[in-house]
């Protein structure tokens, strides 16, 4: 198990951009797969000299992800055949093309792909075989075109042909990804702070890019394996990736009891309103077909959106349990399923609900395109009409507390998918309770904390394997000397909104302050006090008068001083000519969006909203400040530890880079 230094090591070398030379090892390579090598090669590499011998290659391949180990003679005649300065033993380049080798039988370092891996379901983790569907492609492309189709400008390159690669190099400048990402989610990125002319430079590109990953984090995608080269690559699997997690978190963002109410009516009378409250939008879409399938007679349950959809037989129920008029019973008396599935879509073109998927696609059990035609059936014509006025649930929406756990809710959800858990959570009240990505969060942050051999894996039916897994989180949490008097393993396995988001701001906090010590303070706890030194002597040192006081500062609603600050720790990302005064509400709010905007572009990860800024909400102005303190810190160690390994191999690496690593290390921080 790595130790603390060699994870927060591992983590500040996690995104930076890897310069090869070689332009076949270039060709051969993601930027993801160069990092994950990179930092194996960093690893085997004890003597940290650049050069790995025998006796640290031959060690390095057995314990390290190899998938078969090596004897002492083959690691000799390695080192021989690829030593191209004949040195006994191999540097990075060297080391790359060992691994081009070894991966053509089998036997290369490799990337584990998450579990469960999709695209578009979960996350965006990629193996060293890369693979792209054309149906998808031609899915996002259309996605795309209709929904930018009236941006002017985006106006020059839509609409997209779907027939060609055309998309991979329109999204080189991050422009148009910038612009999805607040379709998703509005308001996302303010696109004050997108560079927008026609004819970017490359740093000006990486901004774009850099503001997009960041900004597609705080919206709840997973990013772990993207880097901004990637995107400036237009590496067409990684696009898709990204692009597809954009477009499921559009479709699904209002299929929820909030905006339709609706929904109210698939609950029956012994459950509360709040079970179907915390449901995952891709449940709640199961849960609605099934309802209207049971009024349609069909007694099967439909529990996924591949192998239970691929013979048409539950849409054919489902179009005409919702448009009888229109979509008839027909297409269930066809026996070949691909016929079938021709005839179904064609009646679900008519009642205008066709979107997304080829009769071919819902042969194959494509789980992506099965859930966008799901959502666009579901925005279309739901077929739910019971009024939920008996539903007594208003009355809580408006409750403050409420509110405040479900922003919360969003800010951590986020948070924990960004560290790159094998876990995706959709639901983090109802993910946390078996205990598990609680677990894999802490072991993010505490490599070797975790006792795994005393875990339960999911799924967690025993009861008492949960409170065990519960409990073992809480443990591991006083160890790292978490306030936890009034939290229990069973508070989490219940569900206990309140106690769950307390343990969950700790170890973001946690996390945070230890990178800010591995940094700077060198085995100093960082205290709050610390934080705030930091803050104001830099804006003082650029000659600005603006302070903060402590993280409660209602001077702090302005924003000009995270401007200030912004602009002292990188003079040229702050554009002043767009900063407000600060006094009105519109004002303030206005400020508040750029900061955040200008912080991802920075390369901050910073998961609040505008709001929180503008009501001084002290947490999150805590997570604004030490994101931006962690960016500032690790820029400056990059440059200035020039003689350690790390600094050797970030000099020729650009500021904008760096800024790249140091907002994905950030995944186990803010």
């Amino acid at each position: 198990m790595l130790t603390m230094a060699n994870a927060a090591h591992a983590h500040a070398l996690a995104q930076v951009q890897v310069q090869v030379h070689d332009a076949a090892l270039r060709k051969a390579f993601t930027q993801s797969e160069l990092r994950y090598l990179n930092i194996q090669f960093d690893l085997i590499n004890s003597t940290k000299t650049g050069v790995v011998t025998v006796s640290e290659l031959e060690a390095g391949m057995k314990n390290l992800k190899t998938h078969q180990s090596v004897t002492l003679k083959e690691v000799q005649d390695i080192i021989n055949k690829h030593d191209s300065k004949k040195q006994g033993g191999l540097e990075f380049e060297d080391f790359l093309r060992m691994q081009m080798e070894l991966r053509k039988v089998g036997r290369g370092f490799r990337q584990s792909p998450a579990k469960g891996d999709s695209s578009f379901l979960t996350s965006t983790a990629t193996t060293l075989v890369h693979t792209i569907s054309d149906s998808e492609k031609k899915a996002y492309v259309d996605h795309i075109n209709m929904y930018l189709e009236k941006d002017p400008v985006l106006q020059r390159v839509l609409p997209i042909d779907a027939s060609t690669n055309q998309l991979f190099e329109i999204i080189k400048d991050g422009i148009l990804l910038c612009k999805l990402i607040n379709v998703a989610v509005a308001g996302t990125i303010d696109e004050r702070a997108i560079n927008m002319k026609e004819k970017l430079n490359p740093w000006e590109r990486i901004e774009n890019h850099t503001l997009c990953l960041n900004s597609a984090k705080a919206i709840g995608c997973s990013v772990v394996n993207i880097g901004t080269q990637d995107l400036g690559d237009g590496r067409p699997h990684l696009v898709l990736g990204l692009i597809s997690q954009i477009v499921k978190i559009q479709l699904l963002a209002t299929v929820n009891l909030k905006h339709t109410p609706e929904l109210a009516e698939l609950l029956d009378e012994t459950e509360e309103f709040e079970e179907l409250w915390s449901m995952p939008a891709e449940k709640i879409l199961l849960r609605w077909m099934n309802f209207h399938l049971r009024k349609a007679g069909h007694m099967k349950t439909v529990s996924n959106f591949s192998s239970d959809v691929k013979d048409a037989t539950a849409y054919a129920l489902l179009l005409h349990q919702l448009a009888p008029e229109s979509c008839s019973l027909d297409p269930l008396h066809i026996e070949d399923h691909f016929e079938r599935a021709k005839a179904v879509l064609a009646q679900a073109e008519r009642i205008n609900c066709r979107k997304y998927i080829t009769a071919k696609d819902l042969v194959e059990g494509s789980a992506n395109l099965n859930l966008a035609f799901v959502a666009h059936l579901f925005h279309t014509k739901n077929g739910l009409t019971q009024d939920p006025s008996k539903y007594d649930y208003a009355e809580l929406l408006e409750d403050d507390e409420y509110k405040e756990a479900s922003r919360e809710e969003r800010m951590y959800r986020a948070w924990i998918n960004s560290q790159g858990t094998d876990t995706f959570v959709t639901s983090l009240f109802e993910d946390v309770r078996d205990g598990w990505v609680l677990l894999e969060a802490l072991d993010k942050i505490s490599p070797g904390s975790v006792s795994w051999k005393s875990t339960t894996k999911p799924p967690v039916k025993s009861p008492f394997k949960r409170v065990e897994n519960c409990n073992q989180v809480v443990d591991v949490g006083r160890r790292l000397k978490f306030s936890l008097v009034n939290i229990a393993g069973t508070d989490i396995v219940q569900g206990n909104k309140k106690l769950i988001l307390a343990f969950l701001w700790q170890l973001m906090r946690s996390s945070m302050l230890q990178l800010l010590k591995e940094l700077k303070l060198h085995g100093r706890e960082v205290s709050d006090a610390d934080i705030i030194h930091w803050a104001n002597l830099k804006v003082r040192n650029v000659g600005k008068t603006s302070r903060m006081e402590n993280f409660k500062d209602k001077s702090l609603a302005s924003g000009l001083f995270f401007l200030d600050l912004l602009g002292a720790v990188e003079p040229r990302v702050v554009n002043w000519t767009l900063v407000t005064r600060g006094m009105t509400d519109e004002d303030k709010r206005v400020n508040a969006t750029y900061i955040i905007s200008v912080a991802r572009k920075l390369g901050c990860s910073v998961f609040l909203l505008w709001d929180d800024i503008v009501e001084v909400r002290p947490k999150m102005i805590l997570t604004l400040t030490a994101s931006i303190m962690l960016w500032s810190l690790a820029n400056k160690s990059s440059k200035v530890d020039s003689s350690s390994s790390l600094g050797k191999w970030t000099a020729a690496v650009s500021k904008i880079d760096i800024t790249n690593k140091l907002g994905n290390s950030l995944r186990t921080s803010v």
